[in-house]
């Protein structure tokens, strides 16, 4: 069962002027392209051949290096293209908002603490919020292509929303501000599956 780069909803120009569609293009074309292409490479006649994504990453102690990478650049970024819409932005619904005051006291201090993450990530990485054991909201972040659903990530949980801070997602626009491309993010949230995805976690 090879993996297969999941279709684009939208144009690579549906989300400027925040994210520009040169990046897009490079980003979905060539770099998740090429995790899903290196990920089919590396499982090719092993036994985890025909298992989902959540069941590698899940064991991922046990594959090797190239596996874990692809895996995660394969994961990362198929969700990461589903957390963003044309229009999008602006404010979660009631149950999510809920949570977000209760953990965060504001949706103020929410994207101030989701901002110092993926501000804070020392050279490639995502940051998260996640759904923990306990169902509670957590931020935090991982390095390189981890995610939150390794089993060697100190940070572990559902997650709900993410954002890629590997240079390749924004250097052709905002070169080095980083701190620029973290707030232009959250005019293309999607919060409708941010919401969607916080329900089946706390379920």
């Amino acid at each position: 069962m090879a993996f297969e780069l999941p279709k684009l909803e939208y144009g690579y120009n549906a989300l400027e002027p925040y994210i520009d569609a040169q990046t897009m293009e490079i980003h979905y074309s060539k770099h998740h392209a090429a995790y899903t292409n290196n990920l089919n490479a590396a499982l090719k006649g092993t036994e985890s051949e025909s298992i989902s994504i959540e069941a590698i990453l899940k064991n991922v102690s046990k594959q090797p290096a190239a596996v874990r990478n692809n895996a995660g650049g394969f994961y990362n970024h198929t969700l990461f293209w589903s957390l963003m819409k044309p229009n999008g932005g602006g404010q979660p619904g009631d149950d999510l908002m809920d949570a977000i005051n209760k953990y965060f006291s504001s949706f103020d201090k929410f994207k101030d603490n989701f901002t110092n993450a993926a501000t804070t990530r020392f050279g490639s990485g995502w940051a998260w919020v996640i759904v923990n054991e306990k169902k509670e909201l957590v931020i935090g972040s991982t390095p390189n292509q981890d995610n939150t659903l390794m089993d060697v990530s100190d940070l572990k949980g559902l997650p709900i929303l993410g954002l890629d801070v590997w240079e390749h997602a924004y250097y052709l626009k905002y070169q080095n501000r980083r701190p620029d491309y973290i707030a232009a993010f959250w005019n293309v949230i999607n919060w409708e599956e941010v919401a969607r995805r916080f329900k089946l976690a706390i379920h």
